[in-house]
């Protein structure tokens, strides 16, 4: 059982040393691309004293250099830094585990070494946007997913959903990347244009893939309901890249999101079955 432990720790090592050397060619700071790579020959040279101890060679896993790498690429090296953090806790952890060995009580103080020192490289320009696209995206989150379940019940046409959404969804996102754009340019900030633009786009983003359901199904319910899971999706998927990028838990932030989404939804509904009854509205 101890010999598979320290296989599958090899195996890391190893894994981690092309991940690092990868990422040293993703940074443009030459002292960022010095940690990365000291931080790749420190990997091999535990594979290295792993190997002593197993006696055997062990491959990367491809999956996750392809799997880092892309994450890099696509959300930052931050990001991909970020990530590769949590993995430094868990190496740390197992080297905690066997600490009768003299070699894994210093490769445990090297790994925690090396999270000290992503935790240095993290910069934090990407993420300082993150405001914006929050009050972007959770803004359309609720309005909008609250204003199409009103509509679905009040005019029951897809089509005519779909008409009314975009059309709502576009003036209040143009409406939302304004008033972020006021509101950082009165703070005297240099990039209150990108700020504008970041919330107003991250708005439009939202409200695209919201409405998208009801330009597919002929049915505006069953589109109300792909339009939920959408809306719990993109909830996920952002709350998951919030919890990673400021280090916080995903579980609380995505339940509050979800939640608050749902029970927007839950309410603009019975507001149009009060509509359509009292107004006698029927499309």
């Amino acid at each position: 059982m101890e010999i598979k432990k320290y296989l599958k720790a090899q195996k890391k090592e190893i894994t981690e040393f092309y991940v690092y050397s990868r990422l040293t060619t993703k940074s443009k700071n030459e002292n960022a691309k010095n940690i990365l790579q000291e931080i790749a020959n420190q990997e091999k040279k535990h594979y290295e004293v792993l190997k002593t101890l197993t006696d055997q060679d062990v491959s990367p896993s491809q999956i996750m250099i392809l799997l880092y790498t892309i994450i890099a690429e696509v959300f930052g090296l931050n990001f991909a830094l970020q990530l590769m953090e949590r993995g430094e806790r868990v190496s740390s952890g197992f080297y905690e585990s066997v600490t009768d060995s003299t070699e894994a009580l210093k490769m445990m103080e090297e790994e925690r070494e090396h999270e000290r020192k992503l935790i240095s490289l993290i910069d934090d320009k990407r993420i300082e946007h993150m405001g914006a696209f929050v009050l972007g995206l959770n803004d359309a989150l609720v309005e909008l997913t609250g204003a199409l379940a009103g509509l679905t019940l009040a005019l029951s046409n897809a089509r005519l959903i779909a008409m009314v959404g975009l059309i709502t969804g576009i003036a209040a996102s143009l409406s939302m990347a304004v008033s972020n754009y006021l509101a950082a340019k009165e703070d005297d900030k240099k990039d209150a244009l990108l700020t504008g633009f970041i919330t107003g786009g991250a708005y439009i983003f939202t409200v695209l893939i919201l409405i998208s359901p009801f330009f597919i199904f002929s049915k505006a319910m069953i589109a109300l309901v792909f339009t939920l899971i959408f809306a719990i999706g993109i909830v996920a998927i952002f709350t998951f890249y919030a919890a990673i990028a400021k280090r916080t838990k995903f579980a609380p932030r995505f339940a509050r999101m979800a939640l608050i989404s749902l029970s927007v939804a839950v309410i603009n509904y019975f507001i149009g079955f009060l509509i359509k009854k009292y107004l006698g509205v029927d499309v």
